[in-house]
């Protein structure tokens, strides 16, 4: 195909790629999309292979990520071409590893060889989700969440998935381009292993009433003095009128540092938590030592806090250089510290790990709190999405917490200023939530579970460094069978 019609059929491709996502659910579409990439590069030599892998990755995830375009513009004030233009720079930086991951596979002439393929992918995604301190949002194996790919979830884990997708995808090209039957057989056959492997690896701990708030505060009006004051009585009604046995309140709902906050309002909160104990969002720390986005106890185990640790670029820390544009943002306290321990909370009999905002994504960063006998029984997510809008970016990131709940087979409960507000089981199935952009408190049940996957220990005691390997011996083989006389 001439490059003139291959370059436009990427774009289209990376366009699918990201309708594959919540909240479509269409996994399927992920595989779709990959084969058309695989198929357009099956025969291209390295440099056009990498274009058309640049062209793939940047039309994936400038559409996927569309929605920072509103932080930066509607919030940050910056002119509407600067945002658009610093969203498609991110994703075109971004496309790099895919472009890589092309150019590597068209050097090998990998063709539609699917194991070498799945090498190639996975390198890209591990690369993305690790370098430069990692953004794996809308990394491939999240569209499988749901499918028939998701039983490999707690074996496995979401890059694994995606070295798999990436396999189905290269033996789909195949079977199509060039009735290639066999590839495609043994990838449906391990489809089907998939549904007869071992399934539980938890057991129940006991339930646990939870409440969960969602105040719903307009970003425009979060930090605006004026009102802070309406926005706090709000904030303490919703907790006073909880009725859970622990009331979970979403990042940062108290826009200040704790110790600014006004004594008679934590002595109120106090009073709410005697029955009830709280996590409340809240910032700790000084100018000195600097802020720690936080999750504090009020009430039950005293002394309690986390502090978020995976940080946001631009957002919570600034890369050198870049002060500037964190300015024009008008971020709050944008260079921020992180948080010292990582430590459960424990409540009536379970243990609940809490994640602030993206952290996660990042499973490889809280394996240790679901393995070993102190695991954590409850995974709960504390975000703030009202800067990107409502449209895609709360059902991506409800989906990346199905997948965590799958890999780890605990429960996870997520309380947001403007949603995704749920709670999923240990097997990532949905089973309450509240409608997003309205004010609200999720009163629900969760199920605590004990026991770790396969995946939680293999992960605990290696990292990902079994998949980094696996990836380049897969590649080395081919390399070497490629220069085989």
């Amino acid at each position: 195909m001439r490059l003139g019609l291959a370059l436009p059929a990427a774009l289209l491709a990376g366009l699918a790629h990201t309708a594959a996502f919540a909240p479509t659910g269409a996994w399927w579409l992920q595989i779709l999309a990959l084969a058309a990439l695989i198929a357009l590069v099956a025969d291209a030599p390295p440099r056009r292979a990498a274009l058309l892998g640049a062209a793939f990755g940047s039309a994936w995830l400038a559409s996927g990520l569309w929605w920072l375009y509103i932080s930066m513009h509607e919030f940050g004030h910056i002119p509407a071409l600067l945002a658009a233009l610093a969203v498609l720079l991110l994703a075109l930086f971004l496309s790099l590893y895919y472009a890589g991951a092309a150019a590597l596979a068209a050097r090998l002439k990998l063709g539609f060889s699917a194991p070498p393929w799945a090498a190639c992918w996975l390198l890209a995604e591990l690369a993305r989700a690790s370098w430069f301190s990692g953004f794996p949002w809308l990394a491939s194996g999240y569209a499988h969440s749901v499918g028939p790919l998701a039983l490999w979830a707690p074996w496995i884990g979401v890059y694994g998935i995606c070295a798999l997708a990436a396999a189905c995808a290269a033996a789909l090209a195949g079977l199509l381009a060039a009735r290639r039957w066999k590839p495609a057989l043994a990838l449906l056959g391990l489809l089907v292993l998939g549904a007869l492997l071992p399934r539980d690896f938890t057991e129940s701990g006991g339930h646990l009433r939870v409440s969960l708030l969602q105040p719903n505060v307009p970003q425009d009006q979060k930090f605006d003095q004026a009102l802070m004051v309406a926005n706090l009585e709000r904030l303490a009604r919703q907790i006073e009128s909880a009725r859970g046995q622990l009331v979970v309140t979403p990042e940062s709902v108290v826009p200040l540092p704790l110790d600014y906050l006004p004594a008679d309002y934590l002595q109120r909160l106090q009073r709410s938590a005697v029955e009830r104990p709280l996590l409340l969002g809240v910032f700790l720390g000084n100018e000195r030592e600097g802020f720690v986005n936080s999750l504090i106890a009020i009430g039950g185990e005293q002394g309690y806090s986390y502090g978020k640790r995976h940080l946001l670029p631009f957002g919570e820390f600034v890369p050198p250089g870049f002060h500037w544009f964190v300015r024009a943002m008008g971020i709050p306290m944008e260079d921020q510290a992180r948080g010292q321990h990582q430590r459960a909370y424990e409540l009536a009999g379970q243990r609940l790990r809490p994640l602030i905002c993206y952290e996660d994504l990042f499973g490889e960063d809280f394996v240790d709190s679901v393995v070993g006998p102190a695991a954590a029984s409850v995974l709960v997510n504390v975000s703030n999405l009202a800067w990107f809008g409502e449209l895609m970016v709360q059902d991506q990131h409800l989906q990346f917490s199905q997948m965590r709940a799958l890999e780890f087979q605990r429960p996870f409960i997520r309380s947001t200023n403007t949603g995704a507000t749920a709670v999923l089981d240990h097997r990532g199935r949905l089973t309450a939530a509240l409608p997003p952009a309205q004010a609200g408190v999720l009163e629900a049940e969760v199920e605590g579970r004990s026991g770790s996957t396969p995946y939680a220990r293999w992960l605990a005691a290696c990292g990902l460094w079994p998949l980094w390997a696996l990836a380049l011996l897969a590649l080395g083989l081919a390399g070497w069978r490629r220069r085989a006389p």
